[in-house]
């Protein structure tokens, strides 16, 4: 099967007189049982939105309507929006959009807190961004599927002493979980390092801005100097005196002399809360 996707994606691509984008990462999934996966992890009940990053040929976009969504699809690449119109013209549950998902108004096209889904295949170098993009500006989705880089998804969901600015950042606002690894032999053209499927549950969070703000400041803060001791970076992130850090990190049952990657979300937020708490 994973032979007949590849070459009807091929044979599309000719039709269409074009070669994958390197600049946009597109590297086109020919795994059907990889389909049906990230469909799996989605949970889709009837009539639910779906946005769906960069739909290319459409393929997964088949796939989501099949089993029941509505498909809101993203796509940036204007060589792809009038086949993709073309494609779908004559079903109602499929609405294309050319824009940019880092610029795009999510309110615009509807959304609201817990009410869609977010899925796709995210070239390599946008990861982050889209992540943070969704999370800090979007109006929470109640779950997120992507298709990423395998590095990238095991640095996600990665447990102190192995943690980073990404994955605080990433279960500050989910729970990450990697349903599959995927090879790179499942892309067309193959990328140059496998992938994987990560399911992000979002969680209830009713956050203020001023909360998230000040958590992030703190995190950054912390992990600004790699592999410094945690009082060292607080002190030149936030212009506090190393005395004062020092302290109130004893006060709160931290060490000030672990590092950033040792600690947890609930330790993070307990440092947030005390250093803005008390002034």
């Amino acid at each position: 099967m994973q032979n007949s996707i590849s070459q009807k994606i091929k044979d599309e691509l000719d039709q269409l007189g074009i070669e994958p984008k390197k600049s946009l990462g597109q590297n086109f999934l020919i795994n059907e049982g990889i389909y049906r996966k990230i469909v799996a992890a989605l949970e889709i009940k009837r009539d639910e939105t779906v946005v769906e990053i960069g739909p290319g040929l459409g393929t997964l976009t088949q796939y989501l309507v099949n089993a029941g969504a509505k498909v809101i699809a993203i796509e940036k690449d204007r060589r792809l929006i009038d086949w993709l119109k073309n494609k779908f013209k004559n079903n109602p549950k499929i609405k294309i959009v050319e824009n940019d998902i880092l610029k795009i108004d999510p309110r615009k096209l509807g959304l609201e807190k817990d009410n869609y889904k977010v899925v796709g295949n995210i070239p390599y170098y946008l990861t982050s961004r889209l992540i943070r993009t969704v999370f800090e500006k979007w109006p929470h989705p109640e779950k997120i599927v992507l298709m990423v880089q395998k590095e990238v998804a095991q640095r996600i969901c990665a447990k102190p002493p192995e943690m980073s600015l990404l994955a605080v950042s990433v279960q500050y606002y989910s729970k990450p979980k990697i349903i599959s690894y995927v090879s790179r032999n499942s892309f067309y053209p193959a990328p140059e390092v496998d992938s994987a499927i990560i399911k992000l549950e979002t969680q209830n969070l009713e956050l203020k801005t001023n909360e998230v703000k000040n958590f992030f400041k703190v995190v950054r803060a912390g992990f600004a100097g790699k592999r410094k001791q945690l009082a060292n970076n607080l002190t030149a992130g936030l212009k506090i005196s190393k005395q004062e850090i020092r302290q109130k990190l004893t006060l709160i049952d931290i060490d000030p002399q672990r590092r950033a990657e040792t600690l947890t979300i609930e330790e993070w937020q307990r440092i947030t809360n005390f250093l803005f708490s008390q002034g």
